[in-house]
């Protein structure tokens, strides 16, 4: 069902697309190759050709035929028609099919005040140069039109861009001829030369220069009588009631181009609503993060100031089929400069080597424990029973560490507020592409956001890579919880919720394997973004609470709500926009907005990159990371959003490791000591 809504939003887009491009675009007549047959070149305005016969009529003396292109336009249609009405006048109005569909109680009014109604095509386009298919398509698609908003057909048609009978010359008088055949009457106009009095049709566009030529028009006392075309020749209206099949298809039409229209105008408010947002994160995120700077190691409860935390810690590494890296993260834990180490490798249920491959570093510090497949969640809680020391280390089984990471993230412990500190979690191998990608979004999104979360006093997760905990403020808000598959993000709600206060610690840094197919990466972020709306939706009602709690919901709530669910829902829409108008608008302008937007994005990159000293040679992805990787997520976020609202169980979806975490240790970062060193 899904499908076919897009498929016909895009089918009406499209087509409002073409539409638009067709009437913005200035036509030019081609030049002449042959002047029009003499037959038809007789100074008379009305032209019938019936086969090789061809007939020419105007107006007796004394009456003027006053016709109006284009439109129906809402702002001068009405006053015209006021005009005429008060002069008792009535005209033909050659109406646009576009306009039309857009302005049918226009139409309406047109014919329920006498009026005649004729045809300038669908688009407005010279038909002089357009093909046979072209001509008949304009032409059906104006009835169509005039059909659904008004009920009625014309057989009057004014080619356009012809102004005297003479102009219909070379191409025009090929779709004269066309036009014909479907049973037209041309219906041009008598040259500006010619006295009102001697009775012309007169040829006006609906403008407010139309409105006061016409109203100067009605002060010549030696015209007696203002008229339609067919009137002034003296037929019958040209215009007849349409089948109910052409009413039918006409209203469908009208649809159609409704859908199409309101999306054009929806996409151009959201391109301003989701522009200012991204513009004001990125502000927000940048004076944030310069905020964190200042007061990093000044004001920031643990700063070195205070007490250096020397206290033993215990590590916990739940670990599932993770014989591809168990044993790198081992031993670089096992490297820490932090020597006071128990290490926990909770083996949940393996099929692989892990658990045997842990038991067998020997070290005393390490310990194993099997248990059945449970989950993570249940793996931890487990370590959480057999932990000695009061500081835990949450870490998992493919992440590779830095020397002092462990030390460097439990001295914020040191200060008795802070109940839990996050790491800083770097791209290990981003080495191809799909890494790169990652560790962009890595460094300009996550560590950006924990920066500014720090300072807002908000920080809504602590990853699950590398983060350190009290473990009695962790017990005694029941471990880690089971309700959601975030659950580094749900025990970090929990922790606010309880009292405690969460900070970044960005020295702390760790060493991540991410996913190298976009299929281990869909899954990865499809159970992240599930899981963190879960814990949204669990820990909803601390925007009511007093303290750390409500302080962080009224923030970080409404913040990953804005930023990381509904802007990425609306990023779509802007995209599409952005193609839009390369195919149907202004492409200088829709490329010059987005290439504002990447010059903005890589300023934003470039810093973020200078404050995790990372080098800036990376920046090169990010205009593909734009195009391909966004839009990923995009749908990753859309799916998740879906599923939350319909219910939709998802279970946890594992990563295949390679055990590559560490390959970006070989090669040193700008700025900081490689490892292997």
């Amino acid at each position: 069902m899904l499908i076919v809504v897009v498929s016909a939003v895009a089918a009406a887009l499209v087509f409002e697309g073409w539409a638009n491009h067709e009437v913005a675009s200035r036509p030019t007549r081609s030049p002449c190759a042959t002047p029009i047959p003499k037959a038809a070149d007789t100074g008379k305005p009305v032209v019938r050709i019936d086969g090789g016969r061809v007939q020419t009529a105007g107006m007796p003396a004394r009456t003027v035929a006053l016709t109006f292109d284009g439109g129906p336009d809402p702002v001068w249609t009405p006053r015209l028609l006021d005009l005429l009405r008060a002069h008792h006048a009535h005209a033909t109005f050659f109406l646009s099919g576009v306009q039309a569909a857009r302005h049918p109680e226009l139409v309406r009014r047109i014919r329920a005040e006498g009026h005649e109604i004729g045809s300038l095509t669908y688009t407005g386009s010279d038909l002089g140069s357009a093909s046979a298919v072209r001509t008949r398509l304009e032409l059906s698609l104006t009835q169509t039109a005039l059909a659904g908003s008004a009920g009625t057909t014309t057989k009057l048609l004014r080619l356009p861009l012809t102004t005297q009978a003479d102009t219909m010359c070379g191409g025009e008088w090929t779709a004269a001829r066309r036009a014909a055949e479907q049973g037209y009457l041309l219906v041009a106009a008598d040259r500006p030369t010619r006295k009102p009095e001697r009775g012309v049709i007169q040829q006006y566009s609906q403008t407010d220069g139309a409105y006061s030529e016409v109203k100067k028009l009605f002060g010549n006392r030696k015209i007696e009588k203002y008229t339609t075309v067919s009137e002034g020749l003296g037929q019958a209206p040209a215009d007849d009631p349409a089948s109910t099949v052409g009413q039918v298809q006409g209203m469908a039409l009208l649809q159609v181009q409704s859908i199409g229209h309101g999306f054009v105008q929806a996409m151009a408010w959201t391109l301003g609503v989701t522009g200012t947002l991204a513009l004001l994160r990125l502000v927000l995120l940048i004076f944030f993060a310069r905020a964190h700077v200042r007061r990093l190691h000044r004001f920031r409860p643990g700063s070195p100031w205070l007490r250096e935390v020397n206290e033993p810690v215990t590590v916990l590494i739940p670990a599932y089929n993770e014989e591809a890296g168990i044993e790198s993260t081992v031993r670089s834990l096992l490297s820490s400069t932090h020597r006071w180490l128990q290490i926990i490798v909770i083996d949940d249920g393996s099929t692989d080597r892990t658990a045997d491959l842990a038991t067998w570093i020997d070290d005393p510090r390490v310990s194993v424990i099997r248990q059945r497949n449970a989950g993570k969640a249940a793996a931890l809680n487990t370590g959480l029973v057999h932990a000695h020391h009061d500081i835990v280390v949450m870490v998992d089984a493919d992440t590779v560490f830095e020397p002092d990471a462990i030390h460097r993230l439990v001295q914020p412990l040191a200060h008795p507020a802070i109940g839990a500190v996050s790491g800083n979690t770097k791209v290990g191998n981003r080495r191809r592409m799909l890494g790169r990608w990652q560790h962009l979004e890595y460094v300009f999104g996550f560590n950006l956001d924990r920066r500014m979360f720090e300072v807002l006093e908000c920080m809504p997760t602590v990853p699950g890579a590398i983060g350190a905990f009290r473990r009695d403020a962790v017990m005694g808000v029941g471990g880690v919880s089971e309700d959601t598959l975030a659950e580094d993000t749900d025990l970090t709600m929990a922790l606010w919720r309880a009292g405690w206060r969460v900070v970044y610690e960005e020295s702390a840094i760790a060493w991540t394997e991410v996913p190298t197919s976009l299929r281990q990466l869909w899954r990865q972020r499809y159970r992240w973004c599930y899981g963190t709306l879960q814990a949204m939706w669990k820990h909803r009602r601390a925007v009511r609470e007093v303290g750390p709690a409500g302080r962080f919901a009224r923030r970080a709530l409404p913040y990953l709500l804005l930023f990381q669910v509904a802007l990425p829902l609306l990023a779509p829409i802007v995209d599409v926009f952005a193609l839009y108008g390369v195919l149907f608008a202004d492409p200088v302008e829709s490329i010059g907005v987005w290439l504002v937007f990447l010059v903005v994005q890589l300023l934003g990159a470039a810093y973020a990159l200078r404050l995790d000293k990372e080098r800036l040679r990376v920046l090169w992805a990010l205009p593909f990371q734009l195009v391909v990787y966004r839009q990923l997520m995009y749908l990753v976020i859309i799916q998740s959003v879906v599923s939350a609202l319909f219910g939709t169980r998802l279970r946890w979806h594992r990563m295949q490791r390679s055990g590559s975490a560490g390959e970006q240790r070989i090669v040193e970062p700008a700025g900081r000591q490689s490892l292997s060193k």
